[in-house]
């Protein structure tokens, strides 16, 4: 069973946690458009490939996202790592909807892996 959290929660995390790692799941141009601050790359579709780059310790916090509460990418994607092996994997559900409609600072910018 994927964990879920919401805003609050994601940002309690991190500052509790700087080392949390957050996972966009939605495709490239989404990403490049503008991402959560700090949030790697990783498209649902493509996370058994890229979850050992990005996220090589199955012990790192995850949290992914996607682009609203409807939007499945990153229920997809969570799935897949727990079925790999992670062991602390949350999913964000109100994603760059809740987070944008809250004001809160953005990034824009490439799309390239990087672990």
């Amino acid at each position: 069973m994927t964990k879920h959290m919401n805003r609050a929660q994601l940002q309690a995390r991190i500052s509790a946690n700087p080392e949390v790692v957050l996972l966009e799941a939605l495709p490239e141009k989404y990403y490049r458009d503008w991402h959560l601050p700090g949030a790697k790359h990783m498209p649902h579709d493509q996370a058994k490939a890229l979850a050992p780059v990005l996220v090589p310790d199955k012990n790192r916090e995850i949290v992914l996202y996607c682009a609203t509460e409807t939007c499945q990418n990153s229920h997809i994607a969570a799935r897949e790592l727990i079925q790999l092996g992670y062991a602390n994997v949350a999913v964000y559900g109100g994603g760059k909807r809740d987070w944008s409609e809250a004001g809160l600072p953005t990034e824009a910018g490439s799309a390239a892996v990087r672990g």
